[in-house]
């Protein structure tokens, strides 16, 4: 998962863009970048690591100019090498960067079409850059010197036609404008805003509406599925409808996990939607629990903390805070490796005895993927003390994996994979597990806006709203993210870096 934001300005936009990064850093902790435009000229900064330490005062003060794009990035595809942090930038034609969300699922066909056709060169193993020069190559084709917005709205019409996934997109054409686009599902976020100042009216896009939030923008809505906004320098704003038959269907795991709460997102506010799981979540374990002496309800911090203090009011329970979280330790779930997340949950959490010691306690967590954190969670609650350990995830058994921008592991390591609820309470050592339905999930974030009728639901029931996921490309992409790829990946990444201090 990646962040992504986009600035037209009446000022120079750089400290905007950094915050608007910093506010979206959850959603990717690998790299950071930052693309100004400036009298003509791309400025680029962009590293490995968090936003606070890409981007010091000496790199602030070079990215001048009022418009410009920034990301924030965890890797789904390719490397984590700084070489594949984005923005991206083409010199042809006039000068285009590029910042995307999501993933493409056929991405290899397009790097080898746009070879062949284009005869254009993808340098790294991002999707990001095939789609940067794809963008690129289809508005070479319709626009002369000067871009219009009936160029623009053709090349992304093009480009929608021969690219498959899920993506948001964000680019700054120079001498131009911004361009911003969904995919015709709609399946990753990007949300658009507007602000007024003594020179005119600045506009923003990205990917969560905190992030306008942050930066005193106004809401005005969400970039439709299969939409293209485009954003003159001047300040004109053009949209236009790009997709052929273009329909809802937003990533539910994005309530689920990834945005924050204070978020609206689809016209759904995160926040409330983790309040509705928890109150289907509760009522289903009032029903099929009733037998269970529960003492207290805590929740795994902080993601699952709504939908726990939700849960603890259906089952008439107190509420406890069980759990201290060291808020200098990334989110687990991204971490870049099995062996780092293990290591991870010690530093990132510490058990308070005194809520845990001779209690029956009700764990709450927002989903269960890999079922490691979960196992030494439960593990930790009875070294604190507590008589028996109950889990309940807010979200459904996660079995298939994600192909559409969310660094999902293998197959085979999802714990949900192949095995009943029963199995994997043993496996993580629980005395009773207890999953929401997919049904009881969808309705909870619908409950909000009750306009959307389908969401993206792959990771729980296998069904990949594109229609092109056959087991091939499954065999593909579990061949990429096991872990036996990912520390081979790793070591390559760490040989190439000692190799690059060597010549320094």
């Amino acid at each position: 998962m990646c962040g992504i934001v986009g600035i037209v300005g009446k000022y120079p936009v750089n400290q905007a863009l950094y915050d608007g990064l910093t506010v979206l850093q959850h959603r990717g902790q690998d790299a950071a970048g930052i693309v100004t435009v400036d009298n003509k000229t791309l400025r680029l900064r962009k590293a490995n690591g968090l936003v606070k330490d890409v981007f010091e005062a000496r790199h602030m003060q070079r990215l001048s100019g009022n418009m410009g794009i920034g990301h924030v990035r965890y890797p789904t595809a390719g490397s984590a090498s700084t070489a594949e942090a984005q923005p991206f930038y083409t010199n042809s034609p006039f000068g285009i960067a590029l910042a995307h969300n999501g993933n493409l699922t056929n991405s290899e066909e397009l790097k080898d079409e746009l070879f062949r056709v284009a005869r254009r060169h993808v340098n790294t193993n991002s999707d990001s850059e095939a789609l940067l020069n794809a963008f690129a190559h289809e508005l070479d084709i319709h626009a002369d010197m000067h871009v219009n917005p009936d160029h623009i709205f053709r090349a992304v019409a093009n480009l929608h036609r021969k690219i498959r996934g899920g993506y948001a997109v964000v680019a700054v054409v120079i001498g131009h404008g911004l361009v911003a686009f969904r995919d015709p599902h709609g399946i990753r976020p990007l949300v658009m805003g507007k602000r007024e100042t003594a020179l005119g009216t600045e506009y923003m896009v990205a990917s969560e509406s905190v992030a306008l939030d942050a930066d005193g923008f106004t809401v005005l809505r969400d970039v439709a599925p299969g939409e293209a906004v485009y954003i003159t320098e001047d300040g004109e704003l053009f949209s236009q409808q790009c997709a052929e038959n273009p329909s809802y269907a937003p990533c539910i795991f994005e309530y689920v996990y990834f945005a924050r709460p204070d978020s609206t997102i689809d016209n759904v506010s995160v926040y409330a939607s983790r309040v509705a799981m928890g109150k289907k979540l509760g009522e289903k374990i009032k029903k099929e629990w009733a037998h269970l002496d529960i003492d207290v309800v805590i929740p795994i911090p902080e993601t699952s903390n709504d939908a726990a203090l939700q849960i603890a009011h259906e089952l008439g329970l107190p509420y406890r805070q069980g759990y201290v979280k060291n808020r200098y330790i990334g989110r687990t779930f991204i971490m870049p490796g099995q062996g780092e997340r293990k290591k991870s949950v010690k530093r990132k959490l510490n058990a308070i005895w005194q809520e845990f010691k001779g209690k029956n306690v009700l764990l709450v967590d927002d989903s269960i993927v890999r079922g490691t954190t979960s196992q030494q969670i439960i593990d930790m609650a009875r070294e604190a003390g507590a008589k028996k350990v109950y889990f309940a995830s807010a979200a459904p058994e996660i079995r298939f994996p994600n192909v559409y921008g969310i660094d999902m592991p293998s197959a085979n390591e999802l714990i949900a994979h192949g095995h009943d609820v029963d199995s994997i309470c043993k496996i993580i050592g629980a005395d009773g597990l207890i999953f929401q339905s997919l049904e009881d999930l969808v309705d909870a974030v619908r409950s909000e806006n009750p306009e959307l009728k389908r969401f993206e639901t792959s990771v729980f029931d296998g069904v990949y709203v594109t229609n092109d996921i056959d087991q091939a490309y499954l065999n593909r992409l579990d061949a990429q993210r096991n872990e036996a790829a990912k520390k081979k990946k790793e070591a390559e990444l760490s040989a190439s870096l000692e190799l690059h201090n060597e010549g320094n």
